[in-house]
């Protein structure tokens, strides 16, 4: 097996469906296929059933499948080894961030670039929760986190931002129980804040009238008088003549959210990810980011 045959093996142990994968992988359906036949030929053995439900995989494909992360691990050591002895600052940076910072992250990256032409990035994007395990697992270099988190690596406070009520035009706090709310699909932290704001000040359950995937669509709903939000305020900043009001917890404290950059100390080791991190401390990246919202 090759490198593109661990990939294969990965995303199809992940997917479960080879339409997916074959697209992901830029391969036609027959290739793909007559690949994994070939793999399963050249080690004698079945490495997956096709059933009605989709793939599933047997116990050798399943070992296979754990070699196959094993060696990509390795092969990606080894390329951030071979750059860090470079005199340059050179390799690929492999990053993971949050939607919200995948927006406002660009001119990070291009400052960062310009310093260190031989630099590339790999980014993905992800809940906070998802990015957060990446780092855990060595899956990347950087995580940007939106939440707090208990982890020991190291670590810098990048933002706060205060959790906010947002509405078309002024409303009391007691009438809120009566008011149609907009809702939105957000990572598990900011939703236990929003939850526990909201048990701390009413015994009813809030009325709902709209929930929607994307805080931009429900910033939009809110502008347009469908109904009120509770969102973080770098999300709602500089949104014209909306009504704002940033929330206390039951001890009359700012509720206030913190986005992380989370690292593992052996990365700290290396010279990409050691000068971004000295990069990152040396902006503003709270100013930065403000200025974009």
């Amino acid at each position: 097996m090759d490198k593109r045959d661990w990939q294969i093996l990965q995303k199809l142990y992940k997917e479960k469906n080879i339409t997916k994968v074959a697209e992901s992988l830029f391969m036609s359906q027959p290739a793909l296929t007559k690949r994994i036949q070939q793999i399963e030929a050249e080690y004698k053995v079945t490495i997956v059933h096709r059933s009605k439900k989709g793939i599933q995989f047997t116990p050798q494909g399943e070992y296979l499948v754990n070699y196959a992360d094993e060696m990509i691990k390795r092969d990606i050591e080894v390329q951030d080894h071979l750059a860090n002895m470079d005199d340059e600052i050179s390799g690929t940076l492999r990053l993971g961030v949050s939607s919200f910072i995948t927006r406002k992250i660009p001119p990070v990256l291009k400052e960062f670039k310009s310093r260190h032409p031989k630099v590339n990035f790999s980014l993905t994007s992800k809940w906070s929760s998802q990015i957060f395990n990446q780092v855990y697992n060595h899956e990347i270099h950087i995580g940007f986190v939106r939440g707090d988190y208990k982890w020991i690596g190291g670590k810098r406070l990048l933002l706060e931002e205060n959790l906010s009520l947002v509405s078309h035009s002024k409303v009391e706090l007691e009438d809120l129980p009566t008011l149609p709310r907009i809702d939105y699909i957000c990572d598990v932290k900011l939703q236990d804040m929003i939850d526990t704001w909201w048990s701390e000040n009413f015994s009813v359950p809030p009325k709902v009238g709209i929930k929607v995937d994307k805080t931009d669509t429900c910033r939009e709903m809110v502008a347009h008088d469908l109904g009120y939000a509770i969102m973080p305020s770098l999300v709602i900043k500089n949104t014209g003549n909306l009504y704002q009001l940033p929330l206390n917890d039951k001890h009359n404290n700012p509720i206030t959210r913190h986005t992380w950059m989370f690292y593992n100390q052996d990365d700290y080791n290396l010279k990409l990810v050691k000068t971004f991190i000295e990069f990152m401390d040396e902006i503003n990246f709270q100013d930065m980011i403000s200025k974009q919202a």
